[in-house]
């Protein structure tokens, strides 16, 4: 079955997390992916996570859908291989400090001799320009940096990060994206071009409201913890037997929820009269809902409120996410047989193409496993 990016060709120097996150995205789309690797050790994540029958899960999840090639590119040698390889190839991904690449001879003069059809994407943490060029990243420090942490957490507490390292997988589906343009944008121009995701950029590009009223205003949003930044009531309220999250994020749904509530003639409280009011004295709300909702359990409020049309549900850890009917149905747990290694449980694809949809078509690869095939179809193509 023909997919987006079939025939694509990726050359795929990247390692760890945001890089080969981006180039799985690709693969998951029908682009043939060729992940080069050092000949000794390979990608690290290799030896990251829990895995069992020699594979890491986590490899597995962020590598499927590729080609290993071991190769060297410290000897002349495997970097004389490179520059056929992508001479070839539609796209290279790299996820190098900024000046890395142009160190190992493939700067963007050269890149531009090898291959004018070539499409450069690089991640990095802050960008190839500006101050913090030459620094270090990751993504704790850019979620700090970015403005991000200080989001996070209760207006008592310390700023906190995502559990999900949220910068690398933004920075990777940012770069993926911007990959696809470069494509499209290639068959008008004939020549390709550079794409660059940072990691820095692609977190900021994502703070919504609270960067608009910050720039309005020129006030810090404070740490909300799970209250809404500007509307009130929201978040998590206290039933019989746990908490439940409710989202009444218009003045229509919230009359909505009151009303399910039997509370709708609180909002001829003068405290609760408007948002800005109901912002305010949002605690005097907060306790007079989770004394109504006190009194009956969570699994009847979920229900009330959902025939109501009031958006709720359970906090749920990620095991009872990952086994709820609802992701099972939408295949968002896969489970993929790796020769030699037995099946392997891995998230599914979260975007649906009905008529050239995602797929795997080869799992993650053993350390250098397609080497002798990678090079055999690049001297054949010469």
């Amino acid at each position: 079955m023909p997919q987006p990016l079939s025939g694509v060709r990726v050359v795929d120097l990247t390692r760890i997390l945001s890089g080969p996150f981006c180039t799985a995205l690709l693969g998951d789309m029908g682009a043939d992916v060729i992940k080069i690797e050092p000949p000794s050790e390979g990608d690290p994540v290799r030896s990251a996570g829990a895995g069992r029958d020699g594979m890491s899960w986590y490899f597995a999840a962020f590598n499927r859908n590729k080609r290993s090639v071991a190769l060297d590119l410290r000897s002349e040698v495997g970097r004389e291989t490179l520059a056929g390889l992508l001479a070839k190839a539609d796209v290279l991904v790299e996820n190098f400090r900024p000046g890395v690449l142009d160190a190992m001879g493939f700067g963007a003069a050269r890149l531009e001799a090898i291959n004018p059809r070539l499409i450069t994407a690089s991640i990095n943490g802050y960008g190839s320009s500006g101050p913090y060029v030459a620094r270090p990243a990751f993504d704790f420090v850019i979620q700090a940096m970015s403005g991000f942490m200080s989001t996070n957490g209760t207006a008592d507490g310390e700023p906190l990060r995502s559990g999900p390292p949220i910068t690398d997988l933004v920075a990777g589906l940012y770069c993926a994206f911007g990959i696809v343009n470069a494509l499209h944008a290639r068959n008008s121009t004939g020549r390709g071009q550079r794409v660059e995701a940072a990691m820095m950029d692609g977190i900021i590009s994502l703070f919504a409201y609270l960067a608009s009223d910050h720039l309005v205003t020129g006030s810090v949003p404070a740490r909300a913890g799970n209250h809404h930044p500007i509307t009130a009531p929201y978040g998590l309220f206290t039933t019989a037997d746990g908490e439940l999250a409710v989202a009444p994020s218009t003045e229509a749904i919230l009359r909505r929820f009151l009303r399910t509530l039997d509370l709708e003639a609180v909002l001829s409280d003068p405290r609760f009269a408007s948002n800005a009011l109901r912002m305010r004295h949002h605690r005097d709300l907060d306790a007079l809902i989770n004394a109504r909702m006190s009194s009956e359990p969570r699994q009847i409020w979920l229900e009330r409120l959902n025939a109501a049309g009031v958006p709720c549900g359970f906090v749920q850890d990620i095991g009872e996410a990952l086994s709820d009917p609802q992701v099972l149905h939408r295949e968002m747990v896969l489970d993929v047989e790796h020769p030699g290694h037995g099946t392997v449980r891995m998230l599914g694809f979260p975007v649906k193409l009905s008529e050239t949809p995602c797929r795997i078509r080869h799992p993650a690869p053993d350390h250098g496993a397609h080497t002798g095939e990678v090079l055999a179809e690049w001297r054949s193509d010469k």
